[in-house]
C-alpha cells in the first residue's frame, strides 16, 4: 500500500549562500515541486512518499543562490496529473518553464493546454526502480504527437539502458535531453563504456546532457571532486547543449547524511565550467533556447 511507503527525508532545511555568484538569468533546468499533499495529492502509482516541498519552499531556495529562471519537471510522484507543475508555473511570472509526464492517452488538444500552460517537452522515466519502463513504442507516439509544438523529450535513465537505447536516442527527430550525467557513477572514471556512450550520443546535433546530480553520482561526497573531469569532457563536445539544475529537492534521499547543501552545488560550477562565457552559455543562454525564454 501507498501509504506504508517510506517517506523521503526533506530538502537541507538551512542552504548557505554560495560563495560564486550566478549570472543574471541563470536558469535551474531541473527541479521539482512536491505538493503540498492537500492540495495536489500523490499519485497511488508512486513508489516513494516525499514531504511537502512546495512552490514557496523553492522560490525562497532560488532566492538563496541566486537562480532567476527554472524548469519544473513534473516528478513520478505526482504521475499523469500536471496540476501541481503548471501551478508553479502559473505563479511563478513568467520565470518558469516545465517538462510534462504524459502518456499516449494525451490528445493534441490536451497537449495544447499544457502548452499554453507552459509546458515545453515530456520526461520519460526508463528506471524500473521508479516505476518506470522502456516502452519505446510508446514514447514514439508520444513523440510523434508532440513534435508540432516544438517540445523536447528527456529520459531518465541508468546506465545499461542508457546502452541499450543509444540508437534509439540517435533517431530521434526531435531534441533529446539525457539527465545527470547519464546517471553514471564518477567512481569508474571517464573511460567507463556508459560515458564514452554518453560522450557519443552527446555529439549528436539533437541531444543535449544536463551536467546535475553530482551528489548523486559522487564517490567521495562534497565537495565533489570527482565531477568535474566528466563535466569538462562534456565541454569539449556539445558547450552549447549542456544544462545545469539542482535537483531540488532531491528526491529518494531517505537517511540523514545523504541530503546535499545546495550552495555546495553553485559552488561546484567553476569547477565543472572553468570557463565563464562557456558556463553562461549553459547556465542561460542554453535553456533559454531549448524551454523558450523570452530574452
Amino acid at each position: 500500500m501507498t501509504s506504508e511507503l517510506p517517506v523521503n527525508y526533506p530538502p537541507h532545511p538551512n542552504p548557505r549562500r554560495p560563495n560564486f555568484k550566478l549570472p543574471a538569468k541563470t536558469c535551474d533546468s531541473h527541479f521539482h515541486i512536491f505538493g503540498p499533499p492537500d492540495r495536489f495529492a500523490y499519485a497511488a502509482t508512486r513508489v516513494y512518499t516525499p514531504p511537502a516541498a512546495p512552490l514557496e519552499h523553492f522560490l525562497n531556495l532560488m532566492e538563496v543562490l541566486g537562480t532567476e529562471r527554472g524548469v519544473v519537471v513534473q516528478p513520478n510522484t505526482h504521475g499523469l496529473d500536471n496540476s501541481v507543475t503548471l501551478d508553479a508555473i502559473a505563479r511563478s511570472g513568467g520565470r518558469f518553464r516545465g517538462v510534462a509526464k504524459v502518456d499516449d492517452s494525451f490528445s493534441a488538444a490536451d497537449l495544447q493546454l499544457l502548452h499554453d500552460g507552459g509546458m515545453r517537452g515530456v520526461r520519460f522515466n526508463l528506471i524500473a526502480a521508479l516505476g518506470g519502463t522502456p516502452d519505446l513504442a510508446l514514447f514514439d507516439r508520444v513523440i510523434e504527437r508532440i513534435a508540432p509544438l516544438g517540445w523536447s523529450i528527456t529520459l531518465h535513465m541508468m546506465p545499461p539502458e542508457l546502452i541499450e537505447i543509444a540508437d534509439w536516442i540517435r533517431a530521434i527527430p526531435i531534441p533529446v535531453v539525457i539527465d545527470h550525467f547519464g546517471r553514471v557513477g564518477f567512481a569508474d572514471g571517464v573511460a567507463q563504456e556508459p560515458f564514452q556512450v554518453l560522450l557519443e550520443l552527446a555529439a549528436e546535433d539533437h541531444v543535449w546532457v544536463k551536467i546535475s546530480c553530482a551528489e548523486r553520482l559522487s564517490a567521495v561526497g562534497p565537495p565533489y571532486a570527482d565531477a568535474p573531469p566528466f563535466a569538462h569532457a562534456l565541454v569539449a563536445v556539445a558547450p552549447g547543449r549542456l544544462l545545469w539544475g539542482t535537483d531540488w529537492p532531491h528526491s529518494q534521499r531517505y537517511q540523514p547524511g545523504l541530503q546535499c547543501d545546495d550552495g555546495d552545488l553553485v559552488d561546484l560550477l567553476p569547477d565543472l565550467v572553468p570557463d565563464e562565457a562557456i558556463r553562461a552559455r549553459i547556465l542561460v543562454d542554453n535553456p533559454a533556447r531549448l524551454f523558450g525564454f523570452e530574452g
